[in-house]
């Protein structure tokens, strides 16, 4: 199991994400906007939702680090766009990690299943802190 840093932005992520590539000197990103995703009628993406970053990472002194920029229309607060990430090749580690991290906390995405993987939620826990938690398969699609 890893954790990993993810960054929300507002709109610049991918200006932010060439600029961390070069300060670092990774490899240039593969980056997945939100009008790339599999379309959903009961959700239709609104157009300047079409461009934004949906997800990309580097890999920074053996460490990834994931980018995206908000879906329009949700909060964004500067100082508080970053969230953990837990990804894990074992299903019940992630069930059991998430279900003890929801204690007292509240459930944003309750644990599902998604175009990129088998078994994803998110939850801010008791003491604020934003988790992502998703399950690698071996067949992730990010």
């Amino acid at each position: 199991m890893a954790v990993d840093v993810y960054l929300n932005f507002n709109g610049n992520c991918r200006e932010a994400v060439a600029f961390y590539a070069q300060v670092f000197e990774t490899e240039q990103p593969q980056i997945m906007t939100f009008g790339e995703t599999p379309p959903n009628p009961e959700y239709p993406l609104p157009e300047e939702a079409k461009n934004l970053v949906m997800h990309t990472r580097l890999n920074i002194s053996g460490s990834n680090v994931m980018f995206s920029d908000v879906f329009p229309g949700m909060p964004f607060t500067l100082g508080n766009n970053i969230s953990l990430a837990i990804v894990s090749k074992d299903l019940n580690e992630i069930k059991a990690a998430f279900n003890k991290l929801k204690e007292g906390g509240t459930v944003v995405m309750d644990l599902q299943e998604t175009f990129w993987s088998k078994c994803y939620g998110q939850l801010t826990d008791k003491f604020g802190i934003q988790w992502q938690l998703n399950y690698d398969s071996g067949d992730m699609k990010l």
